[in-house]
């Protein structure tokens, strides 16, 4: 008698999801981990939690092409109807299958995992635990990208953790800046292990308090565009200290990256 497979890890989460919905961070990839990709024996890439629908590891897979034409991206859910229901959509590059954090790929170890509005539906006390889990299983120099974002994908934030890493090395927001009032009300949108310490005396309180006060001082450059206040306010918190880790380039987007130690939550 063949052994039964082994219980996923985690718990069904609500699965809400809309095609193109995760393009900034899927961007954001594309972008930053391209050498990676390009670099990488097994060009594996996996979505976890994709939720109800097939749409996101399918857009997550169009945009690696473009780096990697010979990707090949894994869906994984741990809900079985999930799964069943996107099955017809798999192909040669595109495939899914049921799992959890512990990411069940036959022994091959992804370079890219991301998982998006998973974590945010669990407790802080168990972030940790879920990153090691799936960063365990990365392909040597492999990245695990997490994070939130809004329902229509406007604004996202995301942390990257690298092979057998416990902690982030970095954060970033990509927000669509027609319409932002002020990036403070972006908090809410935090990854789930700094949703709850936008409070004084925690780093990300501090961060925000600080892109607040510059994209303030940036006002008179909105007569040339929201872009053009938001270049000058990432520039401007950059020139006071903090070490922004993107060029003016990705600030165009609405990107904004600095290292986890900048925001890391108070021991």
């Amino acid at each position: 008698m063949s052994p039964r497979p082994a219980k996923p890890v985690g718990t069904i989460t609500r699965g809400t999801t809309h095609p193109n919905r995760l393009r900034r961070v899927d961007r954001w990839i594309a972008h930053s981990l391209a050498r990676d990709l390009r670099a990488a024996v097994d060009p594996l890439v996996v979505d976890l939690g994709y939720g109800a629908a097939h749409w996101t590891p399918l857009d997550l897979r169009d945009r690696l092409r473009r780096v990697r034409p010979d990707v090949e991206v894994v869906g994984i859910e741990i809900d079985p109807a999930r799964v069943a229901a996107a099955l017809p959509y798999a192909d040669a590059s595109l495939t899914f299958r049921r799992g959890g954090f512990e990411l069940p790929l036959d022994g091959r170890r992804p370079v890219v995992v991301r998982a998006f509005n998973v974590l945010r539906q669990y407790d802080e006390d168990e972030v940790v635990e879920a990153w090691s889990t799936m960063t365990a299983r990365l392909a040597p120099g492999g990245s695990l990208v997490e994070g939130t974002c809004d329902e229509l994908g406007r604004h996202a934030w995301f942390v990257r953790l690298p092979a057998g890493g416990a902690e982030p090395v970095s954060l970033t927001l990509s927000t669509r800046l027609a319409g932002l009032e002020r990036p403070g009300d972006l908090a809410e949108r935090l990854p789930k292990a700094l949703i709850h310490r936008n409070v004084p005396g925690e780093r990300i309180h501090d961060l925000l308090a600080q892109l607040d006060r510059a994209w303030a001082a940036a006002a008179p450059q909105g007569s040339f565009g929201v872009r053009q206040r938001w270049i000058a306010a990432v520039g401007a918190l950059r020139a006071s200290g903090v070490p922004v880790l993107d060029p003016p380039s990705r600030w165009r987007l609405g990107e904004l990256t600095v290292p986890w130690d900048v925001v890391a939550p108070s021991r």
